[in-house]
């Protein structure tokens, strides 16, 4: 069975009348005739029986009529919620982001989206960087927001900005007075980071190490915020993302300019090559270019 022979059937079921289904269907007699024998054919057996005065149901299709009747709803329903994701009308877009990301710079950019498409559902995930590469990977998301990945990764990735390492240090340090610090002078102190096997930990490690440097970790923690805590309270000193800045102040630490050497790496959008993004995911995907071109990304 084909939709246009469902339609045909209930136009010619509900009316009793082949001449008022032409007319409703805008088809001719012949054609209409043509169609509704093609559905008997393709049945088996007659749905009409039918002379020069009267058309009537026959009990095979007395029993097609209100299976046809929930077909046709169900298609018109597909269609018209098809339609309704691809005009942004309804939808759902699902993104995975670092937590650092997700709380400080990803909420303006969903008002932006949500002013334009209120309808279309939003689902974020703030997940350490190998979790949403692994989500985007496994097609769980379809963007993820994330440090560029390593060489050789299957992963598509569209650079936004470019994030520096600052210092975190407690409001009423002497380090606080000044307007830059360098690493050496920084890694004199007590120095409190996040919890392997996070990338930002990784990280540190690999560029000082690269340069016979070493964290004198004191403390450590899972959540970027405690290290904040723990800052403010003078328990030590930290170096986190420049997108974090504003995240560490709330909590009462103190931010500076961090050099010797500057440790910065991109962020991006993260998509899984040979997979087309949906309607709503392509345009949150170009909000995102769109705010990087306009330069509302941070810097420090």
């Amino acid at each position: 069975m084909t939709v246009k022979q469902l339609r045909a059937f209930l136009a010619v079921a509900q009316s009793l009348s082949f001449a008022a289904a032409c007319e409703r269907l805008h088809l001719s007699q012949s054609a209409l005739s043509l169609t509704i024998k093609g559905l008997e054919e393709g049945l088996g057996g007659r749905l009409f029986s039918r002379n020069t005065r009267n058309v009537a149901l026959t009990p095979e299709g007395e029993s097609l009529l209100p299976l046809a009747r929930r077909l046709i709803a169900d298609w018109d329903n597909a269609e018209d919620e098809l339609r309704q994701r691809f005009t942004l009308q309804r939808g759902r877009v699902t993104v995975a982001a670092m937590p650092s990301f997700a709380g400080n710079l990803l909420p303006p950019i969903l008002k932006v989206f949500r002013a334009r498409y209120p309808q279309v559902n939003v689902t974020v995930h703030d997940l350490i960087n190998e979790q949403v590469l692994e989500m985007v990977r496994d097609r769980q998301v379809e963007l993820g927001v994330a440090f560029e990945p390593s060489e050789g990764s299957s992963l598509a990735f569209t650079p936004l900005y470019l994030d520096r390492f600052i210092a975190v240090v407690p409001g009423d340090s002497p380090l606080a007075q000044r307007a830059e610090v360098d690493w050496k002078t920084l890694l004199e102190q007590p120095f409190i980071t996040l919890q392997r096997p996070s990338t930002v930990r990784v990280m540190l490690e690999e560029h000082l190490g690269a340069l016979q440097m070493k964290l004198p970790v004191a403390l450590e923690s899972h959540q970027l915020a405690t290290v904040g805590k723990m800052v403010a309270c003078g328990l030590g000193v930290s170096a986190v993302p420049a997108l974090c800045a504003r995240q560490m102040e709330e909590v009462g630490a103190h931010c500076i300019t961090l050099t010797g050497p500057v440790i910065q790496r991109p962020i991006g959008v993260l998509t899984k090559p040979g997979h087309e993004l949906s309607a709503a995911a392509q345009v949150l995907f170009d909000i995102f270019q769109d705010e990087a071109a306009q330069g509302r990304f941070p810097t420090f």
